[in-house]
């Protein structure tokens, strides 16, 4: 079916029954409907299975599996041979769709066909309180990312396409790799392949995903989410394909997040001038590295510069900054948070 082709929505289950079943309902609930479900359990200890079970009898679409070793990834892993779909989405069990998702998502994607990564916005919901201000931060950003299509220009912040906000091709997943890296956080490291294949991100102004918030989510309890600036990860990706040792290199940034960063260019071996607007550190030595006001970069010839400023105030500031020395994002300088 060239117009409706089959989606594949994978989609790791572990202790969700309290979830599943308005997560199943919002599926089934597409208007899109040439779909089918590969349901992983992970090892769950609740009724899960029974669900999953109880709504594959119902519906034949949806196929349920369970991994054979623990833990999100090898949940991935061992369900993605069983995906049939030219295109592929994944979910999580704790989600809802609204009933358009599927729709919206293979319709742009059949306007540019191989070669692109469709990719929206999400809303973050919770059964009962408020939604984290960290979350209400990242779900603004992340959409307004979407609506501009900044995928690659804003990457070294945070994750730009969270794992449940794409849709492409079966065989451009597989070029990056598709869920073979064992690597967390798993969206966060597949974003950066998509970059490093070349992949085109079309961002669409449409929220895909409910995406729910609680206390016991995987982000807030695993040790791999613990320090959730994924310094290590960024810098892993920006030496792969975006930094130029023929360029100086720039570091911005005196607080916590530019001590921590400056380590780890250390530990690369990398040489790096060190700015901030912090006149208690401008001339002292940290590190072994001269502080200097950030006011030294034009006096440098063509620097590539890491901004590990996190206030929003402090950004505007900088990008402001940026556009008057004539730097241009992804040329010339890149947000690392």
């Amino acid at each position: 079916m060239k117009n409706q082709p089959l989606v594949s929505i994978i989609m790791a289950i572990k202790d969700t029954a309290e979830y599943l079943p308005n997560c199943l309902d919002s599926i089934l609930n597409q208007t899109y409907t040439n779909w089918e479900l590969i349901a992983v359990n992970d090892h769950s200890t609740d009724e899960t299975p029974e669900i999953l079970d109880a709504y594959a009898t119902k519906d034949a679409r949806i196929k349920v599996y369970h991994s054979d070793r623990p833990k999100l990834i090898p949940t991935l892993k061992y369900g993605y041979p069983y995906c049939k779909g030219d295109l592929i989405n994944r979910m999580d069990s704790d989600d809802k769709m609204p009933a358009y998702k599927l729709k919206v998502l293979v319709e742009e994607w059949l306007k540019y066909g191989k070669g692109t990564i469709i990719a929206g916005g999400t809303e973050h919901f919770v059964d009962e309180g408020e939604v984290g201000d960290g979350f209400i931060r990242y779900e603004k950003w992340l959409n307004e990312v979407a609506r501009q299509s900044l995928h690659y220009q804003e990457i070294y912040q945070e994750c730009v396409i969270p794992s449940h906000c794409w849709i492409l091709h079966k065989e451009d997943l597989d070029r990056v790799g598709a869920f073979e890296p064992e690597i967390y956080p798993e969206d966060y490291d597949l974003c950066f392949r998509f970059y490093k294949a070349g992949l085109q991100v079309i961002g669409i102004d449409k929220i895909l995903h409910h995406w729910r918030d609680r206390s016991n989510r995987i982000s807030r309890t695993w040790e791999e989410y613990k320090d959730n600036r994924y310094f290590d990860l960024k810098l892993r990706f920006f030496y792969q394909l975006d930094r130029d040792k023929t360029r100086p290199l720039v570091l911005w940034g005196g607080g916590r997040n530019g001590k921590d960063m400056a380590k780890l260019l250390q530990a690369q071996g990398d040489f790096f001038h060190w700015v901030c607007d912090n006149e208690k550190k401008i001339g002292k030595d940290i590190y072994g590295v001269r502080m200097a006001h950030y006011d030294t970069i034009p006096s440098l010839e063509n620097p590539q510069i890491m901004m590990v400023v996190a206030s929003p105030e402090g950004k505007v500031k900088i990008r402001s900054q940026l556009d008057v020395w004539g730097k241009k994002p992804v040329k010339d300088y890149w947000f690392f948070v």
